[in-house]
């Protein structure tokens, strides 16, 4: 299509306003609701600028972009009153045409007024596709906008030309990590990394993060699972003209046996006060009693008819709100709807304590003396206190760094029993790979002990990297030895990649010398001088079976593992050794245990 060809197409659309809007939801896991919606505009379905990449792009060349930009606003914000949608609208916003001279302001305030939607309802979300020169004028421009009561969110966060600078300086109430972050994270460690000092930087700042791209339920699992609450893409909907707002049918359901193998999967029963919750009718004054009659009371949790959360009061919210003069009396016949807040922390039992204190420390808004509400399959159980959450953390990981190997940080031979006794309790099917690195005595003996521990801290490394968080588990059992566990379908090939990974990260360990040889000599335990080939990996491997799991405890599961090591060490160079429990559990009933 040529350029004629284009500026034609855009000049019809823009002239017949035929522009649609589609709706993509934005979820919150932590309260199983819809925070609300992103407004996405498409061309005409039979024009060649359907797409909203051609589509910004040409009017971006052809400085018309302001000129699309009102019009979709326009057309996001009329099916935004039509479908009467619930939450937040979010209006994608590029930089630069708030800082053109005939930009007007107010214009955005006047559209919301003829559909009859709130200012607190739309989130201005900034699209930067092009570099930001002038950052006093452009927060300028956002600081009316916010003054007339619009949140703020910066997209695709890693992505931009200058992001961090725009979120430095603007200080956005909502942050959307860019999707290539997202793609593929529960394989990535770097980009695990990432999404955590983005999560650091926003509890700091003040701001909430938003995952957008997700697809797969392992990417909503490691989300989940770092504490990211806010979350958007394909997994749960795709854009639509006419979204759901059903948020059962939106949200998937989390694998159970994704619970992550390094932690403790007990529930919260620990931490459940089983407190009086009230209706959303309840006249206020009945709450101040509530509230007058128990001291120790700090929350009382507000639910609709079907026993399922709306709401939540904390004593200090509500004797501020009575504090003015004959605020009492105004208020008491009044339903306690008008004075709750619907910003609140949900967590199901089901859900682990980790999980837990990583949503509480995501929230920009959570205090510690404020409660937030545990629920059993949506329906309201009693409250829970941060305090407690901290605590118990606390106490959690005093015990893990008891039992970590003191040099890689890695979990002991303790979280290591642990992690092969859930295994079986919960018939997972599982690999378990013992890892061992060959001639790593000899390379000792030459290097010096600090070189062996460098060699040691690479495989740690490279044994993290290759984990995923939502369903593996990586331990040191100690010297050379450490212990894998993979729960997905490719682990042949992620076997392969740590043995190329660490046999590439320790060629910058040995001289000049033994890398040009390919190996180095040292004396054997006979007292002789012997030639030894470059550090590699032996791996003994259990396939472990669900049918095979109530025949096998921890320990035997254990042995198993090493005796495929032993096997794997007696081939020379990089091996790989499998011990299936299928074939051992085939042969007799208790022939499992008897093999180790």
């Amino acid at each position: 299509m040529t350029t004629i060809e284009q500026l034609s197409a855009l000049t019809q659309i823009l002239a017949q306003r035929s522009l649609s809007t589609l709706f993509q939801p934005i979820i919150s896991l932590s309260e199983r609701r819809i925070l609300g919606y992103e407004a996405l505009t498409r061309g005409p379905s039979n024009s060649p600028l359907h797409s909203p990449i051609p589509l910004f792009a040409v009017a971006r060349q052809s400085a018309r972009l302001s000129e699309l930009e009102v019009l979709s606003r326009q057309s996001a914000c009329q099916r935004f009153s039509e479908q009467q949608l619930p939450g937040l609208l979010f209006l994608n916003i590029s930089p630069e045409t708030l800082l053109e001279p005939e930009h007007q302001p107010g214009r955005t305030l006047r559209l919301l007024e003829t559909y009859g939607i709130a200012p607190s309802q739309v989130v201005i979300e900034l699209t930067e596709q092009a570099p930001i020169d002038d950052f006093a004028l452009l927060h300028t421009a956002l600081h009316h906008y916010r003054s007339m009561g619009f949140s703020i969110a910066l997209d695709d966060l890693g992505a931009g030309y200058s992001s961090l600078r725009l979120w430095s300086e603007l200080r956005p109430d909502y942050v959307k990590i860019d999707r290539h972050f997202i793609d593929g994270i529960h394989l990535d460690a770097v980009k695990r990394e990432f999404v955590g000092s983005i999560l650091k930087m926003a509890s700091a700042s003040r701001a909430q993060v938003i995952a957008e791209g997700i697809e797969l339920p392992e990417e909503l699992a490691v989300l989940a699972d770092m504490g990211v609450d806010l979350l958007q893409g394909y997994l749960f909907s795709r854009p639509q003209d006419q979204p759901s707002s059903d948020i059962h049918a939106l949200l998937p359901k989390l694998d159970c046996s994704s619970t992550p193998l390094a932690e403790d999967s007990s529930d919260l029963s620990a931490l459940l006060n089983r407190q009086i919750s009230v209706g959303a009718q309840a006249p206020i004054g009945e709450v101040l009693e509530a509230f007058r009659a128990q001291a120790n009371l700090n929350s009382l949790a507000v639910l609709n008819e079907q026993q399922q959360p709306i709401g939540i009061v904390h004593r200090n919210s509500l004797a501020s709100a009575l504090l003015k003069p004959f605020a009492t009396d105004l208020f008491a016949r009044k339903p306690i709807s008008r004075l709750m807040s619907d910003d609140f922390l949900l967590v199901e039992q089901s859900q682990s304590l980790q999980h837990v204190s990583r949503l509480l420390t995501s929230r920009a808004r959570q205090r510690i003396e404020e409660d937030f509400i545990i629920t059993e399959h949506g329906i309201y159980l009693g409250l829970g206190r941060v305090i407690d959450v901290l605590k118990l953390i606390t106490e959690l990981k005093i015990q893990q760094a008891r039992h970590a190997n003191p040099l890689t940080l890695l979990p002991g031979n303790v979280p290591i029993q642990q992690c092969l006794s859930r295994l079986l309790q919960q018939s997972r099917e599982a690999i378990i790979c013992y890892v061992d690195i060959d001639h790593f005595k000899p390379f000792n003996d030459i290097y010096g002990y600090a070189k062996g521990d460098e060699a040691l801290l690479c495989l740690a490394q490279c044994l993290s990297s290759r984990v995923d968080p939502s369903c593996d588990f990586v331990g040191h059992i100690g010297g050379d030895d450490f212990l894998l566990v993979l729960g997905s379908d490719d682990w042949r090939q992620r076997l392969h990649n740590l043995q190329e990974d660490f046999q590439s990260q320790c060629r910058r360990f040995y001289r000049a010398e033994h890398l040009q040889a390919g190996c180095f000599s040292s004396l054997n335990r006979q007292g002789q001088h012997q030639e030894f080939p470059l550090l590699s990996l032996s791996l003994g491997v259990v396939h472990l079976r669900p049918e095979a799991c109530a025949q096998l405890d921890a320990s035997q599961l254990a042995d198993l593992a090493s005796q495929a090591k032993r096997h794997a060490k007696a081939v020379p160079g990089y091996s790989l050794h499998i011990t299936d429990t299928q074939t051992l559990a085939a042969q007799s009933p208790n022939s499992v245990a008897r093999a180790s």
